[in-house]
């Protein structure tokens, strides 16, 4: 019987070498159900060690988010602070020290009130993680300083920070507020030492 004769069912089906490479792979995959398994293994491992990775970096980015909430949720309130204190070391200021050397014992008693006061308040600032920066001395940085005015001094290097007119503060790593400070001029160009760490000559964050 010729194959024009054959009926449909007898007749051979066009088989390309594409079908013929997929009709190879699928009977040796079925031929080898345990390559099958493990390379479903692999996948599903691969898919586990992924999700790990994803919630450990969740976990990270929450802690810093839940640290970073904390530390710097009182940053209004601590500002607010530093004006109280401001004004309590003007108020002792305020006063000549003849003054107070020659003050009765009420007078004197008051007196030590305040800067009692002045000195807790800041004390519960710093247990709050506000630190006050130390500039004099130090060269001058813009990210903790803010130049007032300059003073011709030939005897520190250029740009030191040679008197403070308002204390600066920061909180963590980020500036509460910058010292206003006067800065010399015309001495040599040497830079001086830098501040410690904590207090200038480092990058900060000044979103607070």
């Amino acid at each position: 019987m010729t194959d024009e004769n054959k009926t449909p069912e007898e007749q051979p089906a066009d088989v390309t070498p594409e079908t013929e490479a997929a009709q190879g792979e699928a009977a040796e995959a079925a031929a080898d159900p345990v390559e099958a398994l493990q390379a479903e293994n692999a996948e599903l491992k691969d898919r586990a060690l992924r999700a790990m990775a994803e919630m450990e970096n969740l976990r990270r980015r929450t802690e810093k988010e839940v640290k970073d909430a904390r530390q710097y949720a009182v940053s209004g309130f601590a500002r607010d602070m530093l004006t109280v204190s401001d004004n309590l070391r003007r108020a002792l200021e305020a006063l000549p020290e003849d003054d107070r050397k020659n003050a009765d014992a009420g007078v004197a008693s008051l007196i030590e009130g305040v800067e009692m006061i002045e000195r807790d308040l800041l004390n519960q600032l710093e247990k709050n993680g506000v630190k006050k920066l130390e500039p004099e001395g130090q060269k001058f940085d813009p990210n903790f300083h803010q130049a007032m005015f300059e003073v011709p001094n030939t005897e520190v290097p250029n740009n030191t920070v040679v008197q403070v007119m308002q204390a600066g503060y920061v909180i963590g790593d980020r500036v509460l507020r910058p010292a206003m400070v006067g800065v010399s001029k015309g001495g040599p160009k040497d830079v001086a030492q830098a501040a410690p760490a904590g207090e200038a000559g480092q990058t900060v964050d000044k979103s607070a």
